[in-house]
Formats: C-alpha cells, structure tokens, sequence
C-alpha cells in the first residue's frame, strides 16, 4: 500500500463519498412522531427526505485552491481556502454539522459526505490547528 504525503493531496482533486445516516435517521425518527402527530412527523419526513435527495445529488469536491460544491456536473459554489477563517465538524461521537466561517460570511451544512474524508480533507487544505477540533 503506497503512502500519499499530504503534499501530494492537496494538489490533487477528491470528490467526497456521499453518506445517507442523517438523512435515514431523520425520516426513521419521523415514523413514530407521524402515529404523535401527523403535521409534525409529516414535516419531519419530508426534511429527511430532502436531505436525502440532497445527499444523493450533492457533491464536495477539495481542489488544490477551493471547496467546490456540485450538483451532478455542475458547480453550484465556489469557496476558495484563502478566505477561510476557521471550520469544525461538530460532535465527533456522530457528526451531524460541518461549520466554516470565510471573511464575509458564515456556512453550515449537515454531513452528508462521508465525516473521516471530510475531516481529512479539512486537516490537509485548511489546517488550523486546535480551533478544528470538535
């Protein structure tokens, strides 16, 4: 098995595994809040459900310069790593939410990609140091 420096990643492109647990979890919490109540569990379905399509659809991709998001082929957003300020994944035991702060603006987005590659990605393009530790 051949050893890739983190040199070596961070000028490369790699596309993120999607991962349905989020998505999958939410909807199989609404099925017993749908027999509680129809409106809530009903709502609470169809998040999940779009999450999941979100999931199926999304992609990240770590360039040698920025974070792009796609759908399919196409790129939807740009976010260059020279504007980033800090970013956590929150709660390691399960990640749920990806943080990051650039200069003017603030994103959060839940994890639908695989939490150790996003994590990894993370460390190699955007260290920084303790603030990513969640």
């Amino acid at each position: 098995m051949t050893s890739i420096s983190t040199a070596e990643t961070a000028e490369t492109t790699v596309t993120l595994e999607p991962s349905f647990r989020i998505p999958i979890a939410i909807a199989g919490f609404a099925i017993p809040i749908l027999f509680l109540n129809l409106w809530i569990g009903g709502a609470i379905a169809l998040f999940g459900l779009f999450l999941l399509y979100q999931s199926a659809t999304l992609r990240l991709t770590f360039t040698p310069t920025a974070l792009g998001v796609y759908r399919g082929d196409t790129q939807i957003r740009d976010f260059p790593y020279a504007e980033w300020q800090t970013w956590e994944i929150f709660w390691s035991p399960v990640p749920i939410l990806f943080y990051f702060r650039e200069v003017n603006s603030i994103h959060f987005l839940p994890i639908l990609f695989q939490p150790t590659q996003l994590r990894s990605q993370l460390e190699q393009r955007v260290p920084l140091g303790d603030s990513s530790a969640a």
